[in-house]
Parts: structure tokens; C-alpha cells; sequence
């Protein structure tokens, strides 16, 4: 196997919860060529699977000095440092990953950072505006909806789980938020 191929094995590996192989393509990736980044993601996502912050965050940072400042990867180590409440370093990383590559995930995480840091008046007209610039990313419907319900608003908190399953038939959490 090349290394392309090695590393698709390791991403599917870690897709099917095979966390101890999917590591071993990592670290064998790592010592074939130390100089290419992708392998250090993966490492990253794998202890961040397993909540060993410490250990995902270092992969991340490793993967940032190899390839720059990726979207994925700033997003990625954004929500690390959102794990560990260093909220500021948190919403740093995912400025940078929405200006650099408008990730639906960063804005999300963004909103998410904007509600544990007690700004949901700012979160609201922000993921109103992420809802109007896409409206097909169900996850943003989802969103709204837990914040209105937290408000104590089921009804108008229904419409949004509605419109998000019609984007996304299957959508679980979106299901079973309706059935409650």
C-alpha cells in the first residue's frame, strides 16, 4: 500500500472504531515521512475521540506547523481548547477557520462558544444569518431549535427540528426531539 492508501485505511479504520490500528497507521505514517501533516490529524482525531485532549491538541498543533493554518485544522483545535475552556484561544482558532474557509462546522462551534460564554443574544441573529446564507445545512435548523427550547418555546422549537428533517430525512437527534 502507498501512503495515500495507508491513510484512507487509517481514517476508515477510525470511522469503524478500530482506535488501536487506526493509531498504528498514524505513528507508522509519521516515521515514513514526518514531514507531511495528514497522518498528525489523524492522530489528533483519534484522541479526541478518546478525550485525551492533551494528546489530540499536541497532534493538531504538530499538523498546523507542517501544513499552516487550515480551516479544518484551526476548527479542529478550536473546539480542543473549547473542551478544555480556554474559551478566548477557542474562539481565536475558529475566526480563523471561518475567514479562511467559511466551515459550516466553525460557525457552529462559534455559536456554541457565544452560548457557554453567555452571549446568546449575539448567537441568535448569528445563526439566523448562517441559516439565511444555507439554508440546506439541517444542522443549523438543529441549532435554533435547542436554543429556542432552552428558551422554553417547544412549539416554535418543532418547526425548526421540522425543517431541519426535511433537509435530512434521517436525522436522529432531529427525530427524537420531535417525539419528546
Amino acid at each position: 500500500m502507498n501512503f495515500e492508501e495507508k491513510l484512507n485505511r487509517g481514517f476508515e479504520l477510525l470511522q469503524d472504531k478500530d482506535i488501536d490500528h487506526s493509531l498504528d497507521i498514524a505513528r507508522e505514517l509519521q516515521k515514513e515521512n514526518p514531514e507531511s501533516h495528514e497522518p498528525f490529524y489523524l492522530e489528533s482525531l483519534i484522541f479526541q475521540q478518546l478525550n485525551q485532549y492533551e494528546l489530540s491538541k499536541k497532534a493538531i498543533d504538530t499538523a498546523i506547523e507542517l501544513a499552516g493554518e487550515k480551516p479544518s485544522y484551526m476548527n479542529m483545535r478550536g473546539n480542543l481548547y473549547m473542551q478544555q475552556e480556554k474559551l478566548e484561544e477557542a474562539e481565536s482558532d475558529f475566526d480563523k477557520a471561518i475567514a479562511d474557509g467559511d466551515l459550516p462546522n466553525a460557525h457552529r462551534s462559534k455559536v456554541m462558544l457565544m452560548l457557554m460564554t453567555d452571549r446568546g443574544q449575539e448567537a441568535i441573529p448569528y445563526l439566523i444569518g448562517r441559516i439565511k446564507a444555507d439554508p440546506q445545512d439541517a444542522e443549523n435548523w438543529i441549532l435554533m431549535g435547542d436554543m429556542i427550547k432552552r428558551g422554553g418555546q417547544d412549539d416554535k422549537a418543532r418547526t425548526y427540528y421540522e425543517q431541519a428533517l426535511k433537509i435530512d430525512p434521517d436525522n436522529e437527534y432531529a427525530q427524537r426531539q420531535l417525539e419528546e
